[in-house]
């Protein structure tokens, strides 16, 4: 008798633990013709955001002045910033909240840890990738000077302490000035040479593949991050129910906005002839997830239960690693280095410009964030 009492009670912790969380969503089946054309209106508004830009740049027929690609850059920084904090940091907590869940993710701030978790992630895989790149390309340009090719990057440090060694095993100190003193770190682009792009071996050759392997990382992870959480986007819309209308309305404008950070940043890397196609691809890339998201969410509108234990942990997961991802690209790419690294604002009139450009990103971050009151 009691071992019957206790696998009763056992059922019921079960039963308390795995079907507490809803297992329902709610659609209701109305506005079904909106539903269908929110697949091909999203794929539209997105791939106008996201292409634009690059149609301007390498089309004069279409081509805009440069005070508007100026405003769409800047604005669309604005833009993933606020969609880092307001749209999927906020978002995962609140799936992580949900009194469903209980245990751990009532105890602990999970979004905000694999926020944090990612970030450092990130950072060091990009640390690794510019050591990476700077070694590589260092080895190569030395390979120019004779002898000193031998030498790798941690014996040109010592040299340049210690001094060059004679015959006779001693040390000279060098009295040879570096070619320019950059005030600011040597982050890809940022370092300075005045030589002859067109002169093959020279450090300005050297400088300008740094730049494009620069741009390249943070543009892959910035369309990662964007891509990881437009899924969960388009579902969202598919199974939504009464506030689908307004849900619609918001996500056409978070997709064109992004769409146009995203794809103003892909114009301006200095893509290489041979991989003239891969802007194209990754604005293709962005245009097409959410609708097809949308798509399989109709497909499953009467099986895909957002609120369910499974949907709402995922979905908390996800938020929180394309949180961090955007939050690190949008503070240290799209904020520091454009800001402060960039030869944008140098010279004159370089205030007023700054100002401005911060004016426009604040802004776009302030439309994105309010947006987050109904999406």
């Amino acid at each position: 008798m009691s071992f019957q009492v206790v696998g009763v009670n056992h059922q019921k912790h079960s039963h308390t633990h795995s079907d507490v969380c809803e297992s329902a969503n709610d659609f209701d089946g109305t506005n079904w013709g909106a539903r269908i054309s929110s697949v091909f209106v999203v794929l539209m508004t997105s791939a106008i955001g996201a292409y634009l830009p690059i149609l301007c740049s390498k089309y004069s027929f279409i081509r805009l002045p440069p005070s508007v690609f100026f405003v769409a850059k800047f604005f669309g920084s604005g833009v993933i910033i606020a969609t880092a904090f307001i749209h999927l940091l906020a978002h995962a907590q609140a799936s992580f909240s949900h009194g469903c869940l209980g245990g751990t993710f009532l105890e602990y701030p999970w979004a905000f840890a694999i926020a944090m978790m990612t970030l450092f992630v990130l950072f060091f895989a990009e640390l690794m990738v510019y050591r990476f790149v700077e070694h590589k390309i260092g080895l190569n340009s030395h390979s120019h000077f004779g002898d000193v090719g031998l030498l790798t990057q941690d014996d040109k440090d010592t040299d340049s302490v210690l001094g060059s060694p004679k015959d006779d095993g001693a040390f000279t100190q060098q009295t040879t000035e570096p070619e320019s003193a950059n005030p600011y770190p040597s982050h890809f682009s940022h370092a300075k040479h005045h030589q002859d792009p067109e002169v093959m071996g020279t450090p300005a050759v050297e400088a300008e593949k740094e730049n494009y392997y620069g741009h390249l990382v943070s543009v892959f992870v910035l369309e990662f991050g964007i891509i990881f959480h437009s899924v969960f986007i388009g579902l969202s819309l598919a199974v939504a129910g009464e506030g689908f209308v307004a849900l619609y309305c918001v996500i056409v404008f978070h997709q064109m906005f992004e769409g146009l950070g995203l794809g103003t940043r892909i114009a301006t890397t200095p893509w290489p002839k041979n991989v003239k196609w891969t802007p194209w691809l990754l604005c293709g890339a962005y245009a097409l997830c959410t609708p097809i998201s949308i798509a399989i969410g109709l497909g499953v509108r009467h099986s895909y239960p957002p609120q369910s234990r499974t949907s709402l942990i995922t979905s908390g997961v996800f938020d929180s690693i394309s949180a961090g991802i955007l939050i690190y690209t949008g503070l240290v790419e799209l904020m520091a280095h454009e800001f402060m690294y960039s030869d944008e604002f140098k010279g004159k009139g370089g205030l007023k410009r700054v100002i401005y450009a911060y004016v426009v990103m604040c802004f776009g971050a302030g439309i994105m964030a309010l947006l987050g009151k109904w999406a």
